[in-house]
């Protein structure tokens, strides 16, 4: 009979496991462990290799930002002038927000020269939502019910649009 001796996971010294990061040899428990295409990794390592595509520089910030804000006003106009069509406009409007949320992805993508990171993609996300701002308050201040449900649409719809759009993710194909 062979004896075995218990391990323990690294970061949860109470707590005993025989799995394995399979990146760097760890002892992790189930708490600990991620699953990857290629096994379970430690979140350390997780978050090492994630790093690696995280291409951003602070220079990115700024033009990224500035053309989304911008970009997200004009759109948010043109949701607007969409709006008065009447009711075939809420029909157009579902239609507009993730085209024009798409168009805006697509220049941000160009002016921080394809550059990832979550944080550039968070911030400019923040700025898509402040593009639409100006024309909420002004249909706040004249009590204009109509024009806030369509920016209303335009949010709700354009916003997870552009960030999936930005970051990479693509339906269909």
């Amino acid at each position: 009979m062979s004896e075995t001796t218990a391990t323990f996971c690294a970061n949860h010294p109470t707590v005993e496991t025989s799995l394995r990061c399979n990146r760097c040899e760890k002892y992790i428990c189930v708490k600990c462990a991620v699953k990857t295409p290629t096994g379970y990794r430690c979140k350390e390592c997780v978050r090492s290799q994630q790093k690696v595509y995280e291409t951003a520089e602070w220079v990115d910030y700024i033009p990224g930002f500035l053309v989304t804000a911008v970009l997200s006003g004009i759109a948010s106009v043109g949701i607007s002038f969409v709006g008065f069509i009447g009711f075939f406009g809420f029909f157009l409007s579902f239609i507009a927000a993730p085209f024009f949320a798409g168009l805006i992805a697509e220049a941000a993508r160009f002016v921080t020269r394809r550059r990832r990171s979550r944080n550039l993609f968070i911030s400019m996300a923040v700025a898509f939502a402040l593009g639409a701002l100006p024309l909420i308050l002004f249909n706040l201040f004249f009590f204009d019910l109509f024009g806030l449900v369509f920016q209303g649409i335009y949010l709700f719809i354009g916003l997870p649009t552009f960030y999936y759009r930005l970051s990479g993710i693509q339906l269909g194909r």
